[in-house]
């Protein structure tokens, strides 16, 4: 369960009944610290001011007419009129050992919707490089926390397959293919050397550049040999992104590609449907979408063009007819769309245009989760020591090799199997959470060590508290399966892991809400923490523990694992039993 929402409810409904409007809401969080209680309402203070009353003789009111006696022992008014809620021990207890073999742990589905999650959107004949990381990570790390909830969720990789540029790809490949018919069979080796001659033959041979031209013609008109050697240079592309994806245990496959090209039948018709509206109109041979809500440097509304004075779409077109086509034809509720920051005007710009032509109903949000840039040690965007690039799949061999290094000093005793399995888990894992920990909207700074760290909130930290409850088990020669009965919270480090535990479904329905990921990442991280610090004070496996004690204690061991393997699952970490 949700006890926030809960909580909400139980003092909304006190509210209200102690006088305020129907609309006041309780405002409840959790405390920030425990002499303060566990949640505290902070909406009083705005209705008493509403209503003209002091706000602790409302807050009294409202305690009068709380129902809360089942979850909790304590309620009290604190400073101007803030109440205070402490959970009952027994009530948290009994909650609990429900979600030990629920495999949900407590968290419950929310009412399905479907939701359109636009992510990683690479280019054909280009390697997928560092700045697709957070595009492809954020949006399948939400995507999955989506799922987990119960929604029913549309992957969309809007990967850039058409444009001008594939003229001089496909006179480029067909040269290519004059000394080595089977050069697609080999496939196409280095991508981004392959796109860096296409575009010298294109500038420096003017017989070249002509026929590229003349290409790009035909291939817009449909031509069928332009068609063909265009989709090998997709398919080549996508094959090696989808082995990325596969090492980055990034739900992404080959049914989820929906390109620009995708598009392209419905360009003509929207502009046409756009200008018998009057929403498009002439200007200079092109077509015009003049914005009251944007102005230009004189003040004047400013003009969107959607389709240029020779005939051809421009990529606001494209993401008006991508929004159409998610609502009309995907039946999105919702659309979440994860493109960098730089992004957020031309977006916005193309919603205005797809709102105010009727394609997309108010009822149905477009959301930019917006992300910022990964950077070195320098504060520069993250390149290579030579200054170019960084492919993604040599970041992931990097990760790899250092985590090989790091396994093989800390864990002699596993087999060849158990380490390969481990060593993957924490390469691919901390080049994720890395990026997953840190507040989406902000920059961030790619740092090695500090990434691969077993101290503070890294990957291999939260691995490693996973680990440590398995070993307890390993103790103690049980299985969580052998657990049963019931749960005493009486220390104060289980009731502190105890709270943290009931929060599970906060930080969960936070995710998907915000597109948030670092706020499971944070929620885990001190959940590892509680965990460490009842672990301390807290002994399960020792003999002078009471049997009855031993299982309560086992019972919120197994609790904490099964919530980090969840927890991580929903960013596509995988945990592993030992270390």
């Amino acid at each position: 369960m949700n006890v926030l929402k809960f909580l909400d409810q139980k003092i909304t409904a006190a509210l209200v009944a102690a006088g305020a409007p129907a609309n006041s809401q309780a405002m409840i969080r959790q405390s920030a610290r425990a002499q303060f209680g566990d949640y505290q309402a902070n909406g009083v203070m705005p209705v008493a001011k509403q209503l003209g009353m002091n706000p602790r003789e409302l807050a009294q009111k409202v305690i009068d007419n709380l129902d809360l006696a089942e979850a909790s022992n304590k309620i009290e008014i604190a400073g101007p009129g803030f109440i205070n809620i402490f959970l009952k021990p027994e009530w948290m207890a009994e909650k609990l050992a429900g979600y030990v073999n629920d495999e949900r742990a407590g968290v419950e589905k929310a009412e399905q919707q479907t939701v359109v999650v636009d992510l990683s959107a690479p280019n054909v004949a280009k390697e997928m490089h560092v700045a697709h990381l957070r595009s492809t990570v954020i949006g399948d790390a939400v995507a999955k926390t989506l799922e987990f909830l119960g929604h029913k969720v549309i992957r969309a990789n809007h990967v850039g397959d058409w444009g001008t540029q594939f003229g001089m790809l496909i006179a480029h490949l067909e040269e290519l293919q004059k000394s080595n018919p089977e050069v697609m069979n080999s496939e196409l080796g280095d991508l981004e050397e392959f796109y860096r001659q296409s575009k010298k033959h294109y500038d420096e041979n003017p017989e070249f550049a002509e026929r590229a031209r003349n290409y790009v013609v035909r291939l817009q008109g449909g031509d069928a040999w332009c068609l063909e050697q265009w989709k090998k240079l997709v398919n080549v592309t996508m094959e090696q992104n989808l082995r990325t994806y596969k090492r980055l245990n990034v739900n992404i496959t080959e049914k989820d590609t929906m390109g620009e090209s995708m598009y392209n039948d419905m360009l003509p018709k929207i502009v046409a449907d756009m200008k018998e509206k009057g929403l498009a109109v002439e200007d200079q041979g092109a077509m015009v979408v003049y914005l009251n809500e944007y102005k230009n440097k004189d003040g004047d509304p400013m003009g969107v063009i959607v389709q240029k004075r020779d005939g051809g779409f421009l990529y606001t077109t494209t993401d008006i007819a991508c929004a159409k086509y998610r609502y009309e034809t995907l039946g999105a509720d919702r659309v979440l769309y994860y493109i960098d920051a730089r992004q957020a005007q031309h977006l916005q710009q193309a919603w205005t245009i797809v709102r105010k032509a009727g394609y997309v109903p108010e009822n149905v949000t477009l959301e930019h989760h917006a992300f910022g840039m990964m950077l070195g040690k320098d504060n520069k965007p993250f390149k290579t020591r030579t200054g170019g690039v960084v492919k993604l799949a040599s970041l992931l061999d990097e990760a790899t090799a250092r985590a090989t290094k790091l396994i093989e000093e800390k864990s002699a005793d596993m087999s060849a199997e158990q380490k390969a399995e481990v060593i993957n888990a924490v390469a691919m894992g901390s080049v994720k959470y890395s990026d997953l920990s840190k507040n989406r909207t902000s920059d961030y700074m790619f740092e090695w060590d500090n990434m691969l760290s077993f101290e503070g909130n890294t990957a291999p930290y939260m691995m490693y508290a996973y680990t440590r409850v398995q070993s307890i088990f390993r103790k103690a020669g049980m299985n969580v399966s052998d657990l049963s009965g019931t749960i005493t919270i009486k220390e104060d480090a289980e009731r502190e892991l105890a709270i943290k535990l009931m929060q599970f479904s906060e930080a969960v329905e936070g995710v998907a809400r915000e597109g948030m990921p670092h706020m499971l990442c944070a929620y885990l991280y001190e959940l590892a923490g509680c965990f460490m610090k009842f672990y301390e004070f807290c002994p399960v496996n020792k003999n002078d523990v009471a049997a009855d004690v031993k299982n309560s204690r086992l019972q919120l061991c197994a609790l904490t694992a099964h919530t980090l393997k969840l927890g991580l699952g929903c960013m596509g970490i995988t945990t592993v039993e030992q270390m």
